[in-house]
C-alpha cells in the first residue's frame, strides 16, 4: 500500500484540468466517441502521475517523493552483491550487443512495411534503431527522458540534491518512470499515423471485433514497440551493472560501425533493382572507385567521373576522407587531458596525477542535443500532418513550426525529397545536412541545385547552416553543464572523491573546500570547451558528410565510444589486479 502523506483535495483541480483537456480533444480534434474514449484512457495515467506529485505533503522537500512508492515497483536489474570479474563483464557486454543485433532484425508483427514512413530516418545512427523492427524507437525514449530530467534538474524545479543518496535514488526512479511514459508518447503517434498495420491483420481482427480491427492492430504494434524499447533500457542497466561501459553507447557504436563498414565496402549497386553501370555504380566508396576507374573511358573521367567519385551521392570520396579526418580529430582530443598532481597523505612519495580530459563531458551532450533535434523533427511532422494534432489551434499545421512536402512537391522533386523532409519553418532551419552536396553546392550554384533547395534562396540555406551549427554548439554546452552536475563530476563532488581516497593536491591544505576551489579553475572551463567541441565536431562532420549514410554525429559518437570502451577495459583490468585501486574507483 502507498502510505505516502497526501493532500487529497488536489484531486479536484487535476480532475477539472483532465476534463478540460478531453473536451479540447473532442472539440478541436473532432473525435468520435470511441476515439475520445481511447484518448481519455491514454491520458488518465499521465494525470494520475501529476496527482501523485502535486498531492505529496511528506517530510521531504521535493514533490517527486510522491512517486517513490510507484517507482520502487518498476522492473529493474539488481545490483551485483560483490565484485564482478572482468571475464564475466566482458561476457555480459558481448551477449547484450548480440541481443541488440537480434532485436534490430526482428520486425514488428502485422506491419505494412511498404506504406510505413520512417519519422526518425535522419537520426537512425544515434537512436540505435532499425525502421520497422522491435527497435524502431531505439534509445529515443530513454534519451528524451534524460533530456527532460536534466533540464528540470538544472532549472532547480525538482528541488533535489543529487549528491544525497535518497534524492539521487528518487531521481533515477522517476527517470525510469518517465522512460515508460516517453515510450508511449513516441509510439502512439507513430502507430496511429506512420507505422501502418497490414491489411490482412486488420481484416482478420475485424472478424473478431467488427469495426475495431485497425485499432486493435495499432494497439498490437504499440505493445511490440513498448516491449522492444523497454528491453533496450533493461539491457543498458545490465551492461552498467554487470558489463563494461554504457549499453546505450555500445548500441550506437555497433549500429554506426555496421553502417560505416557497408558504406565503405558494399559491392551492391546504389539502386539495387538495376544492374551495375557508370550511372549506377556500387554503393560502397572503395568498390565505387574501382568500378568507375576500370570502366570509364578517359573522356568520361574528365567530364563526369572525377565529380562523380568526389562528390556525388552515395558515399563519395569526400565522405570517406571526412570520416577519416573526424576519426583522427576525435582520437586526438579524446587522448588530450589536463593532469593535476596528487599525492597520498600517509604514504610519503606516493604521487600520481588526476586526469581531466578535454572531452570531460564525453559524448553524452551531443547525444542529448541530437535527440532534441529528433524530437523537434518528429513533433513538427506530427503537428503538420497528424489527423488529430494538425487541428490544434496555433501549433497545428503551422508552417512556422515546420512545413513538409505537398503532393505537388513530391511529384516535382522525386527521389530528392520524402514525406519527412522539412521544407520550411523551424524544422527546416534545424534539419541536419548530410555532405557538401546538401548545402555548399546549392549555396554556390542555386540554379543547378533547385532539387535540394526546395524553393529556398542561397541566403536561406546559409541561415539554415548557421542555425543548425549554433543549435548543436549551444545545446551541447548546456547539456554538458547539466550532465556534469547530475553525474557527480562537478568540482565539489570530485574534491570529495579525491579526499575520500586519501589523496590530496600537493601544496594545498587537505580541505574539500580548498580542493574544490582548485578544481573550479579547470572543470567548469573544460566542461564548456568539451560541450562546444563535441557540438562543433558533430555538426562539422554532418557538413562534410560521412560514408554509410550515417550522420556526422553518429560517427563522432562511435569513435568516442570505442576509445572510451578501450579505456574502460583497461581500467577494469587494472582494478582486477589491484583491489586498492578498485576501492578508489568505487568511490568515484
Amino acid at each position: 500500500m502507498d502510505q505516502v502523506q497526501r493532500n487529497k483535495s488536489t484531486l479536484i483541480p487535476v480532475a477539472i484540468f483532465y476534463a478540460i483537456v478531453i473536451a479540447g480533444f473532442a472539440f478541436f480534434g473532432k473525435l468520435d466517441t470511441l476515439s475520445l474514449l481511447i484518448a481519455g484512457i491514454l491520458l488518465f495515467p499521465v494525470f494520475g502521475l501529476v496527482y501523485l506529485v502535486i498531492s505529496y505533503v511528506g517530510p521531504k522537500q521535493s514533490k517527486l517523493y510522491g512517486l517513490e512508492y510507484l517507482t520502487s515497483k518498476l522492473p529493474a536489474v539488481k545490483k551485483p552483491k560483490g565484485h564482478v570479474q572482468f571475464k564475466y563483464k566482458l561476457m555480459w557486454t558481448a551477449l547484450v550487443v548480440i541481443l541488440y543485433f537480434v532485436l534490430t532484425n526482428i520486425y514488428i508483427y502485422g506491419l505494412n512495411t511498404s506504406s510505413t514512413i520512417d519519422v526518425f530516418a535522419s537520426f537512425r545512427a544515434i537512436f540505435a534503431g532499425t525502421n520497422g523492427s522491435l527497435m524502431d524507437l531505439g534509445i529515443g525514449p530513454i534519451v528524451t527522458a534524460s533530456i527532460v530530467m536534466q533540464l528540470f534538474s538544472g532549472a532547480k524545479i525538482f528541488n533535489l540534491d543529487l549528491q544525497n543518496s535518497d534524492d539521487k535514488a528518487v531521481y533515477q526512479g522517476v527517470q525510469k518512470l518517465l522512460i515508460i511514459v516517453m515510450i508511449f508518447v513516441e509510439a502512439i503517434p507513430q502507430a496511429f499515423g506512420y507505422l501502418v498495420p497490414d491489411a490482412n491483420l486488420v481484416s482478420g481482427l475485424n472478424g473478431y471485433a467488427p469495426g475495431y480491427g485497425e485499432f486493435l492492430a495499432q494497439s498490437i504494434i504499440i505493445g511490440q514497440l513498448f516491449v522492444g524499447t523497454y528491453l533496450v533500457f533493461l539491457f543498458d542497466e545490465l551492461v552498467s551493472k554487470y558489463g563494461i561501459g554504457s549499453g546505450i553507447s555500445l548500441f550506437i557504436a555497433a549500429g554506426v560501425s555496421q553502417q560505416l563498414f557497408t558504406g565503405t565496402f558494399n559491392w551492391v549497386p546504389a539502386t539495387a533493382t538495376s544492374p551495375l553501370s557508370l550511372t549506377n555504380p556500387p554503393a560502397g566508396t572503395i568498390p565505387k572507385i574501382l568500378y568507375v576507374v576500370s570502366h570509364s573511358p578517359g573522356s568520361y573521367m574528365i567530364s563526369q567521373g572525377m565529380t562523380q567519385l568526389l562528390f556525388a551521392p552515395v558515399n563519395p570520396i569526400t565522405a570517406l576522407m571526412g570520416t577519416i579526418l573526424i576519426f583522427f580529430i576525435v582520437a586526438y582530443f579524446q587522448s588530450s587531458k589536463i593532469e593535476l598532481p596528487i599525492s597520498h597523505e600517509r604514504v610519503r612519495g606516493a604521487r600520481g596525477r588526476y586526469p581531466i580530459q578535454l572531452f570531460y563531458a564525453s559524448n553524452i551532450p551531443v547525444i542529448l542535443a541530437t535527440a532534441l533535434l529528433a524530437n523537434v523533427a518528429m513533433w513538427t511532422l506530427l503537428f503538420w500532418s497528424s489527423p488529430v494534432l494538425s487541428h490544434i489551434p496555433l501549433i497545428g499545421h503551422n508552417a512556422l513550426l515546420g512545413a513538409y512536402p505537398t503532393a505537388s512537391q513530391l511529384a516535382t522533386y522525386g527521389s530528392a525529397i520524402s514525406n519527412t523532409t522539412p521544407t520550411g519553418g523551424l524544422a527546416f532551419y534545424l534539419s541536419s545536412p548530410n555532405g557538401l552536396a546538401d548545402w555548399l553546392f546549392p549555396i554556390l550554384q542555386p540554379s543547378v541545385y533547385t532539387n535540394v533547395l526546395f524553393g529556398h534562396s542561397s541566403f536561406d540555406e546559409a541561415m539554415h547552416i548557421l542555425a543548425f551549427m549554433g543549435f548543436m554548439i549551444v545545446f551541447s554546452v548546456i547539456f554538458a553543464r547539466f550532465w556534469i552536475e547530475t553525474t557527480n563530476m562537478g568540482a565539489g563532488a570530485v574534491a570529495k572523491q579525491i579526499q575520500s581516497s586519501g589523496m590530496q593536491i600537493p601544496g594545498f591544505r587537505r580541505d574539500p573546500k580548498v580542493m574544490e576551489r582548485v578544481l573550479n579553475r579547470y572543470i567548469p572551463a573544460v566542461t564548456v570547451f568539451s560541450g562546444a567541441a563535441v557540438g562543433l565536431l558533430a555538426g562539422g562532420a554532418n557538413l562534410i558528410g560521412t560514408v554509410g549514410q550515417t550522420s556526422g554525429t553518429g560517427l563522432l559518437l562511435a569513435v568516442g565510444i570505442v576509445i572510451q570502451f578501450y579505456e574502460a577495459m583497461g581500467k577494469e583490468q587494472l582494478m582486477e589486479m589491484h583491489p586498492v585501486i578498485r576501492q578508489f574507483f568505487a568511490g568515484a
